[in-house]
């Protein structure tokens, strides 16, 4: 029986593009940016609020990050009305900025103010919850922190209840509007 020597074949496998992303994120480390500086970072309106998101991890974009960290989702609500109604399973941490509201949570209404701290607990079958500023006359602000791992463990999924008033679906699909005047 003549048995044949193996060709070694160098292909990419499963192996070698993880130590590639783990020499990426080293050097993301290394070299990211350490402040993201809120001048720089637009404020935008999508069906659940107007915000402006400093950090969103590059495996819910699809985008590079540029920051040398990519497990997290920062963002700043600006609620002037109330935000939309949404559900998902929680395990979100909310610090209050300034102004004066409460947020119903599972139809119980907790209220804030600002440097208050507001958690939505983990919960299997989601949290739903929509956001409420007391003075419409008056900003409230409030940045949240998601850690993206948890939220992959926990299998969060958004499911949108109600529509932010602001919000106008874009004709082509893509991107956010605004509705005019807002």
């Amino acid at each position: 029986m003549v048995m044949r020597e193996r060709e070694r074949v160098r292909a990419t496998d499963d192996y070698e593009q993880q130590i590639a992303r783990d020499k990426e994120k080293m050097e993301r480390a290394r070299a990211g940016k350490v402040v993201v500086h809120g001048k720089d970072v637009p404020w935008t309106q999508n069906r659940q609020a107007r915000n402006k998101m400093y950090m969103a991890p590059s495996r819910s974009t699809g985008k590079p990050v540029e920051t040398v960290l990519d497990d997290w989702r920062v963002f700043v609500n600006d609620i002037k009305v109330h935000s939309g109604k949404h559900k998902h399973q929680g395990g979100l941490v909310i610090y209050v900025l300034e102004g004066e509201g409460y947020t119903e949570v599972d139809g119980e209404t907790h209220e804030w103010e600002a440097g208050d701290l507001l958690l939505l607990p983990l919960k299997p079958g989601g949290v739903e919850h929509q956001h409420f500023n007391k003075h419409e006359d008056k900003p409230a602000k409030w940045i949240a922190f998601i850690y993206y791992q948890i939220r992959e463990w926990a299998a969060s999924q958004i499911e949108q209840v109600e529509e932010h008033p602001d919000y106008r679906a874009p004709e082509n699909g893509a991107g956010r509007t605004r509705r005019p005047g807002a």
